[in-house]
């Protein structure tokens, strides 16, 4: 039996930030992503520039309890921009975060 060869995908142009971050939501993208993950490892190299900015490596896993109607609303958000609603929230959260700093 011939083993087939898994065709090489590539990451193609955006026009947005959001159309990059449905590609790799996709299942095409996910794929890129299996794909390239033993080769990245072993290289350090960063695939993308926001995948790099949402990577766990710099990332320390919490428990945090929103109000319902909160998280509900931050679901909305971030389907409308086409993005998880995790990533919506920790993208508030740096600009809260860099605000707050900012003012003192």
């Amino acid at each position: 039996m011939e083993k087939r060869k898994a065709k090489q995908l590539s990451v193609p142009q955006f026009a947005s930030e959001q159309d990059e971050a449905k590609w790799w939501s996709s299942t095409e993208g996910r794929t890129f992503l299996r794909q390239r993950s033993s080769a990245q490892s072993a290289t350090g190299s960063v695939v993308s520039k926001l995948v790099s900015q949402v990577s766990r490596a710099g990332s320390v896993q919490i428990a945090l309890r929103l109000p319902t109607p909160d998280l509900a609303k931050a679901r909305t958000i971030a389907e409308r921009k086409g993005i998880g609603y995790q990533t919506l929230l920790k993208m508030l959260v740096h600009e809260g975060l860099q605000r707050a700093e900012n003012q003192g």
